[in-house]
């Protein structure tokens, strides 16, 4: 097995911070852990390849799919049953109706899988979910250790700060490790070493230099990168296969790579074609629309979350600020349409054309028309910048120095109503110039 530094690069500090909590396998850890940062810095990665690699025992739980309590805790308790069993073996199925079972099986648990004398980590990764649960639900299991009287370490896997998870009635305080992003430099060391066998080291760490060089500045998702790494890395190889170039000849290898990484600046994030499609439009060199079942407005599919962003941003384009407490407020009371029209207000703003408005309202509008809670993730904001960068919304600057960015949204009413329709969102329910 590589040793530890290899398996995870740019990452040292925080392994070694996580190894000093650790200590011993049979020493007291930390009760709690709560680690956070945006998304693909390395933190379900780390902690995976730390847990494994040390052969401790633990159980690794992805709250997204466990959309209850009782999911979650029997999950915990299956795979705990199954630490020492072989994959052939199939053990029994242990059922859990609340917390207090979930404490007296997880001592049974544990006793059974002879780990009662030793550090057993449990790690909740997408840990925001939990908000959605049981208020009970996150003081216990940062208490874990106490109910149980056994060695046992939550760790805590977030997207968003701990701040966002107290509760207002108090609670024990986790241990708090931040993951930051990875700079220009560890991105190029990461990518770097996944370079082909067949090709040099020097070779494909040109090659991420250049792919950094054109996409850092709209998108530092290291997973993102590696997918636009992988998807043309063989466009970037066809001068040297063809003997047309060789691996030093950088000038002519970035004249043949230019166009095709300008083409799949559209796509970043959006995934609106798939890798084989997107193998068959380099091969054709035709442009972006021209692929069947492409048009770069008329039929882009959109992340779920950007399609009620693009909403809500019309929203606040065509309808006047005031009218927000009318369609977003649920007891706002009885208001005519006349009792909050002004006199000289006559023209449709549709007529008019779409009108700037700040991020704050952009946001408020997406928590009152997703039904379900949006936490303001790295993520929310990145799918703001990708609609930006597909021209869908229009950055329009600040008013003055205090204010924030403000957006207009410069889709059409047939295409925004096309994209509300896959949501089952009736938008023009929430549309002034429609009441």
């Amino acid at each position: 097995m590589l040793p530890l530094e290899n398996m995870v690069l740019c990452r040292e500090s925080q392994v070694s911070s996580l190894l000093a909590l650790f200590g011993e396998r049979h020493h007291f850890s930390f009760p709690s852990i709560f680690i956070y940062g945006h998304t693909a810095s390395g933190k379900t990665y780390v902690m995976e390849t730390l847990l494994k690699t040390s052969e401790l025992p633990h159980v690794i739980v992805n709250c997204v799919e466990c959309f209850s309590s009782r999911i979650l805790l029997e999950h915990i308790l299956n795979q705990l049953n199954r630490l020492s069993s072989s994959e052939d073996e199939c053990a029994p199925y242990i059922t859990c109706d609340s917390f207090n079972d979930f404490v007296r099986l997880f001592k049974k648990v544990t006793q059974d899988q002879g780990v009662d004398d030793q550090t057993v980590y449990i790690v909740l990764d997408k840990a925001e979910y939990l908000r959605e649960m049981e208020a009970n639900l996150l003081p216990a299991f940062l208490r874990l250790q106490e109910l149980t009287d056994r060695n046992v370490t939550v760790i805590f896997l977030s997207q968003i700060v701990w701040e966002k998870f107290r509760p207002n009635t108090g609670c024990f305080e986790p241990f708090i490790l931040y993951f930051p992003d990875y700079s220009i430099g560890h991105l190029q060391k990461i990518l770097s070493h996944d370079h082909p066998p067949e090709y040099s080291a020097d070779f494909y760490a040109a090659y991420i230099n250049i792919l950094l060089g054109v996409f850092y500045t709209v998108c530092r998702d290291l997973k993102e990168l590696r997918h636009l790494a992988a998807l043309n890395f063989s466009k970037y190889c066809e001068p040297v296969v063809k003997g047309e170039a060789n691996e030093r000849d950088t000038r002519k290898l970035w004249r043949n790579i230019e166009p095709h990484l300008k083409k799949a600046m559209h796509t970043v994030y959006l995934r609106e074609i798939s890798s084989s499609q997107w193998e068959k439009l380099q091969q054709d060199d035709t442009e972006m629309g021209q692929l069947k079942g492409l048009s770069a407005h008329a039929h882009v599919e959109l992340p779920y979350y950007s399609k009620f962003i693009l909403i809500a941003a019309y929203l606040a384009s065509y309808n006047p600020t005031r009218t927000d407490k009318r369609f977003f407020l649920k007891h706002h009371g009885k208001m005519k349409k006349a009792s909050f029209m002004k006199k000289h207000e006559k023209t449709s703003n549709h007529l008019l054309g779409p009108k700037p408005f700040p991020l704050d309202r952009l946001l408020a509008i997406l928590y009152s028309i997703v039904d379900s809670r949006v936490a303001p993730t790295a993520n929310i904001f990145s799918q703001i910048t990708s609609l930006v960068t597909l021209q869908l919304l229009t950055l329009v600057g600040h008013d003055d120095q205090l204010d924030g960015p403000k957006y207009k949204c410069t889709v059409s009413l047939d295409f925004v109503r096309a994209i509300a329709r896959t949501v089952n969102f009736d938008i023009i329910k929430y549309l002034y110039d429609f009441l």
